[in-house]
């Protein structure tokens, strides 16, 4: 059995849900019935993404950064020989505003250029650059700039930290970028491929998310059409086909600036981390694959890491059963997921906050009842 599945946002990580998954298998199967579990946290580039690589045996490295909005935080990548795993949301996620708190227009992705730096000090030469859950929305302006772009207002000062001081950006400078940039494989993992700007960009579809009232998501939108307009003076044509280009407004359209100022290449998050998490080895020899995370909705049939899951264990012929908090999909849609049957725990738990403060519970119950009907 191969357990391998994402977090439970807001009550278990994707560790802790592999750890009381395993627990219930255990405890519901059959008297005597051989049973091996394996336990291979997975994540789609979001929050958990490091976790994830930690899980599957990279070594966990902490540096001090530049939070979201300029105070230091602690973040964490994840190094494995030349390899690295960095999630932009350990620097400039949601996770370092106050509660209640939110920044629209002038939280940076400073930090997140400082993180990559760490890894590259550390002599990662392909980097895996997980993006989402983040509290941004300046188009990587404060990355590239953490990695050595200069971004200048009419005065020839920096222009202020965030997306909404970039309507100010009279010029920009992308040669002083950190050289060993060149010489690095950058995989920009995500789970989304909206473009940088317009009705689907970065600022209309998750500037809500992030605190941005209508005039905040109108101002980035130009700010960040603007910044794209200045960089197209710098490095011609290319700035404008990367500001479309899928990935582009992932993560406050921190995308864009590792597309055009990184070199790096887009790739579904899922599937680069299943990649990198060595899924195809784990497969080897499971009967079940057991995926799942909090909500399985229309959401996770684009590019989430159960879908991916799903995909990739059917390609070998394996069966997929999925656990939930709450399931928002008919059986028809989990089928042509690749998902035979789906265990949400709001079938033990209706209430919504009971079901998340005793989520590990519950998430046992459930595994005994999979291992019911699946190993009785």
């Amino acid at each position: 059995m191969l357990i391998a599945a994402d977090k439970f946002k807001g009550s278990l990580t994707a560790v802790q849900v592999a750890e009381h998954v395993a627990a219930g298998l255990r405890r519901g199967a059959a008297d005597g019935a051989e049973l091996e579990i394996v336990s291979l946290p997975v994540a789609d580039g979001g929050d958990g993404t490091v976790g994830a690589a930690v899980a599957a045996g990279f070594e966990r490295r902490e540096v001090t950064v530049t939070g979201p909005l300029g105070a230091p935080v602690t973040a964490a990548y994840a190094l494995r020989g030349a390899t690295a795993v960095v999630e932009m949301a350990e620097a400039s996620g949601l996770r370092h505003l106050p509660a209640g708190v939110y920044a629209p227009l002038t939280a940076t992705t400073y930090g997140s250029g400082e993180l990559l730096r760490a890894a590259l000090d550390a002599g990662a030469r392909r980097i895996v650059f997980g993006v989402g859950g983040s509290a941004t929305t300046d188009g990587g302006a404060g990355m590239l700039g953490a990695l050595g772009a200069r971004l200048l207002d009419a005065e020839g000062k920096p222009v202020a930290p965030g997306g909404g001081p970039l309507r100010d950006l009279a010029t920009a400078d992308l040669t002083g970028l950190d050289p060993r940039l060149a010489a690095t494989e950058i995989v920009l993992a995500s789970d989304v491929d909206n473009p940088l700007t317009g009705p689907k960009g970065a600022a209309a579809v998750y500037g809500p998310q992030k605190g941005a009232g209508e005039e905040d998501v109108d101002a980035l939108d130009a700010a960040l059409a603007h910044y794209v307009r200045v960089l197209e003076r710098t490095v011609g044509p290319r700035a404008a086909d990367c500001a479309q280009a899928p990935g582009a407004g992932a993560a406050g359209g921190i995308g864009f600036g590792a597309l055009l100022g990184l070199g790096a290449g887009f790739r579904p998050g899922i599937e680069v981390m299943l990649e990198v998490l060595g899924f195809a080895a784990a497969l080897e020899g499971a009967d079940l694959v057991i995926t799942g995370e909090g909500s399985l909705d229309e959401q996770t049939l684009h590019g989430k890491a159960p879908a991916g899951v799903a995909t990739a264990a059917r390609a070998h012929g394996i069966e997929v059963v999925a656990v939930c908090g709450r399931l928002a999909l008919s059986p028809s849609a989990l089928g042509n997921a690749g998902i035979r049957r789906a265990y949400p725990l709001t079938d033990l738990e209706p209430d919504p906050s009971r079901c998340i403060a005793q989520a590990g519970p519950l998430l046992e119950r459930t595994a005994e009842r999979l291992a019911a009907d699946f190993l009785g």
